[in-house]
């Protein structure tokens, strides 16, 4: 019996494809593995990081002192440069000492007819005081002449005093810078009465060497900085302040925080702060507006990595690092801020840490990858 040609058909296409299979066997067994996807990674180091904050702040004199008139009278001449610098004791302005010099020699005159008086009663009482002991005066006209040497006494001291107060006004005549520092816009001019009724305010004098700076933290930062300087985390010291000029560049001297108010403004819900910067070449001028860079502290076992090797999900922030292994890794981790382009942060790091900073992407936890190391600063490969 002969097969039919279906059957026949059937045979030879079943031979055939099980010598496909066959030869597609080995070709299978040699194909090359897919490589694991490569990622640019920085290595961790840890080191003592600052911890700074960019804040806006004002400037203000550390002294300010109102040169006023003490005495009556017209002033005669400004003694000093407006807009100058100037020392305690220099003369700043003269008042006419004319009719106060007048006014100390009535009072030395008044004083000299005091003490006559005084010395007239004085004699006369110890004249009393014999004829009384003879019983050849009254009790009376004895009491009269003691009482009398008493006032006169006094008459002699309230003579004194008034001139001393006489002195004082002819030194008033002259005015004099009452502490270091540049003298501001005169506000009276020759000729101008002053002191009448009041004491006549003639200029301002301010020290701005060092010079204020005055800035306001809100209360939630303070709370987070101050909770960032426990010692398991940073090195206490006084914070210091960097002043940022309008050009951008950084003021040459650094400053110190030295005062924090111990109230909150209830209208911003922020404390005040203030910090004293020198000032020698009087380039800070009071009332200008400028960008603080304060630095609260130092983080000792930090890391700063790129902006994108952070990552956060809903248990917070986070990096991808590749193991010895070459396996893919999370590593949870705290940002404390930022610098220009870095974040700060801690926790779950060590050195020498591949951390991934390109790629992230292409990878997961568990799941190889292959690290390419770059440089951390920006554009440089190693």
């Amino acid at each position: 019996m002969k097969p039919s040609p279906l059957r026949l058909t059937l045979v030879v296409a079943a031979a055939l494809a099980l010598s496909a299979c066959e030869k597609s066997a080995p070709q299978a067994q040699g194909m090359p593995k897919r490589p694991p996807p490569e990622v640019s990674v920085v290595a961790a180091k840890a080191e003592s990081v600052p911890v700074t904050r960019k804040l806006v702040g004002r400037l203000a004199p550390t002294r300010i002192a109102q040169v006023r008139a003490r005495v009556a009278g017209i002033v005669l001449k400004r003694e000093y440069k407006e807009g100058s610098d100037v020392k305690a004791g220099q003369v700043l302005f003269q008042i006419d000492p004319a009719p106060l010099k007048a006014a100390l020699h009535a009072r030395q005159a008044a004083l000299a007819k005091a003490r006559a008086d005084a010395v007239n009663a004085a004699q006369t009482a110890k004249r009393y005081r014999r004829l009384h002991a003879k019983h050849l005066l009254s009790q009376q006209d004895l009491d009269t002449a003691l009482a009398n040497e008493r006032t006169t006494a006094a008459a002699v001291r309230q003579a004194e005093a008034d001139l001393e107060t006489a002195r004082l006004n002819l030194g008033y005549a002259t005015v004099a810078a009452p502490i270091d520092g540049r003298a501001g816009r005169a506000l009276v001019t020759e000729g101008a009465l002053v002191g009448q009724g009041e004491a006549t305010e003639l200029t301002i004098v301010e020290q701005i060497d060092p010079i204020y700076v005055n800035y306001s933290e809100s209360v939630t930062t303070l709370a987070a900085l101050q909770q960032l300087a426990g010692p398991a985390k940073t090195t206490a010291s006084p914070a210091s302040v960097q002043v940022l000029l309008p050009d951008g560049s950084t003021y040459p001297h650094t400053g110190t925080v030295d005062f924090s108010d111990q109230s909150v403004d209830p209208s911003t819900g922020a404390v005040s702060l203030r910090a004293v910067v020198p000032n020698p070449e009087h380039r800070l001028l009071p009332g200008m507006f400028v960008s603080l860079r304060v630095t609260v502290g130092h983080i000792d076992h930090g890391f700063l990595l790129p902006q994108a090797a952070v990552q956060r999900d809903e248990g917070g922030a986070y990096v991808l690092v590749v193991d010895a292994q070459g396996k893919v890794e999370q590593r949870r981790v705290e940002t404390h801020g930022m610098t220009r382009t870095d974040w700060i942060v801690t926790g779950a790091l060590h050195d020498g840490d591949q951390v991934i900073v390109e790629g992230l992407q292409k990878v997961r936890p568990g799941a190889p990858a292959k690290a390419v190391l770059v440089d951390d600063t920006p554009g440089g490969a190693k």
